[in-house]
């Protein structure tokens, strides 16, 4: 592929002084010697040595934050018999998939495999269904947690690095404070062969002088059109909205939440954050409910603009400024949505690069925010009685977050630092203008910012920075966007502050995303000390994914068998049936058709190769769509006997972020190789039949 990035003109980050706050830095590296030099220099910073008393640990494999994707690759290490240690700055895991975020960002399901895809499924299996992707927090961690008891991994709770020694490209050991109690606790140190940064802060990343920016590239940057500062119609003010104390009046300053600074010309680069939010759990059961309740530091004219938001544009229910998605037992994850909403814009510019108390401060800030702004619409005067009566059905729900009042434990940090690797991610890999060939994982979602500004502009007020840019299709993401630079850090992977422009990164920072990424990234960590010396970067990619595909559990077990209906070599068709390209019903990238009702037999008959004689669950992907029959006749052959099964439309409920739901028809003992097949026929159809993709799962004991 063409490689985007010159080599010269880097911001280089990832000085820290003696404090350990992150001390930016701008330089030129035009040679390799300067980033040696660079790499010397970062060293005598903050690579000290232990000090006395610290504990020193050693391990092969240390993966760095307790999201879902450090739980994933920390548990993918240790399935492969590595010693693993897993480092979790607070007291969860799960990270944004345990913190509230249950109404999966997706994208196309069909490029979520691996021990991501495994999450979900086990999602379902609690929910009484194949997979999962709308779920209760709780459920989640206990999934993640059930990684760890299952491959005994060992886990440090409340444990945050404060130094990392890089000697010549080798990172030789992390020292950790306690996160609690930093100046009373001992601290200790971690040696491994390879360290994988999971954080969403990308803090060991930095603290090893690798690489990384912060906020919007310019469009001329890597030649896009979509980055930098951004002034779009999504999540935005109506024209009039009055941005003043005093209404008119310029003299009494602007109302909280707005930058008096000119909004910049669109396509510029500059260090602002895209906002952060909290994904909020609530519930209307009143024997699960906890009263919302008046929060410290509650300040109603954070609020003043969403009175007059509403005053343009009347409120209709309390949902109107979110995104208020149901998850199961009643319960939500609540979202931002238009111009005013739970996104704190502006007050996070800060935090990638932020000392610990300085997080803690805008998390606390946000936390604030988010629940003064519930407070507000339900007790407010200048909010409509009915409004105040709705909201005041919703609670925290008594189950959720039992150790943190009932809130999450993880702010949405949408994104922080992106490190600068060999391969930077841009607009052009996810409109496929540009193609890598060592993809370690697929990304669907749509190019996605939020807010990062909020201004003054003729005199009314504007919201900057939102993108979203969608209609491609799925696209490879590198490995070495997840590796350093060899001269950088040799033993090292960051699968989530991974090297991407802020747009593609919008596209590819996803949870499942993150977790295909984790589980790649493991695989080559294994292979890089079974077989490279260590050396990260001396990989080879191909049998990297080849591990990933033939044990994708990470458990040995017998890979499942999946069956589209593009698939040629194993698909068989039978009549003349429409091809349907919708990326948001299909499984894949289409799916077919027939709406005769009958009148001309047609079939798709579905015939895998499979490895071994097994009982197999098999299941069937039905799409969404308007009209279809109320019955769709499938006929499973074993290779001695063929069995009818009539899946009716009420069958098919699709809930969450796809437009489609696979269905179970049954499980069936099937022979070796290509005697048995599954058929779905248009026989006996009274509307439309569909045909998308089959799945064959080999029956294996629950653990």
């Amino acid at each position: 592929m063409t490689n985007l990035r010159q080599p010269e003109d880097f911001r280089f980050y990832g000085f820290f002084g003696s404090s350990g706050t992150p001390v930016l830095t701008d330089h030129t590296m035009r040679m390799s010697k300067i980033i040696s030099c660079l790499a010397m220099l970062s060293v005598t910073v903050c690579a000290c040595s232990p000090l006395q008393g610290e504990n020193v640990k050693k391990v092969d494999i240390c993966v760095y934050g307790g999201t879902s994707a450090g739980v994933i690759a920390a548990y993918t290490a240790r399935q492969a018999g590595k010693s693993v240690l897993l480092i979790e700055p607070g007291r969860h895991l799960g990270g944004m998939s345990s913190g509230g975020l249950g109404y999966t960002d997706i994208g196309n399901k069909y490029v979520i495999r691996g021990l991501a895809l495994d999450f979900y499924r086990r999602l379902g299996r609690h929910y009484g269904k194949l997979e999962q992707w709308i779920f209760e927090p709780k459920e989640a961690e206990a999934v993640f947690n059930e990684y760890i008891r299952r491959a005994d991994v060992e886990v440090w709770y409340d444990s945050r690095i404060v130094r990392a020694a890089n000697r010549g490209g080798v990172i030789r050991n992390i020292t950790l404070e306690n996160s609690v109690s930093p100046r009373s606790s001992p601290r200790r140190t971690v040696r491994a062969k390879v360290f994988i940064d999971c954080s969403y802060e990308g803090d060991l990343m930095a603290r090893a002088g690798v690489s990384y920016t912060v906020g919007r590239e310019g469009n001329e940057r890597y030649g896009e059109t979509y980055n930098g500062a951004q002034r779009m119609n999504g999540h935005q003010f109506p024209d009039g909205i009055d941005p003043y104390i005093v209404r008119g009046d310029s003299a009494s300053g602007l109302l909280y939440g707005i930058n008096p600074d000119p909004i910049l010309p669109d396509g510029t680069g500059n260090k602002k954050v895209q906002a952060y939010n909290f994904r909020i759990a609530l519930t209307d059961r009143p024997e699960n409910r906890v009263e919302i309740t008046r929060p410290d530091n509650y300040d109603p004219q954070r609020y003043e603009l969403l009175v007059r938001l509403k005053e343009k544009l009347p409120w209709k229910t309390p949902y109107d400024v979110f995104i208020w998605s149901r998850m199961p037992n009643g319960k939500t994850d609540i979202n931002n949505s238009g111009g005013f909403s739970t996104d704190v814009i502006g007050e996070n510019w800060n935090y990638p690069e932020a000392d610990y108390p300085e997080r803690e401060r805008i998390r606390r800030f946000h936390e604030d925010y988010t629940k003064g702004l519930l407070y507000f619409i339900g007790h407010d005067p200048r909010v409509p009685d009915s409004i105040r009566r709705e909201m005041l059905r919703w609670g925290y729900p008594k189950d959720e977050y039992t150790d943190n009042g009932h809130w999450t434990h993880q702010m949405y940090v949408r994104e922080a630092r992106r490190m600068i690797g060999p391969v930077v991610m841009t607009q052009h890999h996810c409109l496929g203008e540009e193609t890598v060939t060592d993809g370690i994982g697929w990304a669907a979602y749509t190019m996605d910012s939020h807010n990062c500004d909020r201004h003054v502009v003729n005199g009314m007020v504007k919201n900057e920075g939102n993108v979203e840019i969608g209609g491609f299709g799925p696209y490879p993401v590198s490995y070495r966007a997840v590796t350093p630079r060899a001269e950088e850090a040799r033993n090292l992977l960051v699968p989530v502050c991974l090297s991407a422009s802020h747009i593609a990164y919008g596209s590819i920072r996803m949870e499942p995303v993150f977790m295909v990424l984790a589980q790649s990234s493991a695989i080559a960590a294994c292979q890089a000390i079974d077989r490279c010396g260590g050396c990260v970067q001396r990989v080879d990619v191909a049998a990297v994914m080849d591990e990933f595909a033939g044990n994708p559990l990470a458990d040995g077990s017998q890979p499942e068998l999946f069956v589209d209906n593009s698939d040629a070599e194993n698909v068989v068709v039978s009549g003349d049936w429409k091809t349907e390209k919708n990326a948001w019903s299909a499984y894949g990238p289409d799916f077919l058709s027939d709406d005769s009702k009958g009148t001309f037999p047609k079939s798709l008959r579905y015939v895998p190769r499979l490895p071994a004689g097994n009982e197999y669950d098999i299941y069937v992907y039905f799409p969404k769509v308007g009209g279809a029959t109320t019955h769709t006749l499938i006929r499973v052959f074993d290779g001695a006997r063929r069995y009818d099964r009539r899946i009716r439309s009420s069958d098919v409920v699709v809930e969450g972020q796809t437009g489609g739901e696979w269905v179970r028809i049954g499980r069936y003992r099937l022979p070796e190789g290509r005697k048995g097949y599954v058929e779905i026929s248009n026989e006996e159809a009274d509307g439309i039949v569909v045909a998308d993709a089959v799945l064959f799962i080999p029956a294996r004991s629950e653990n």
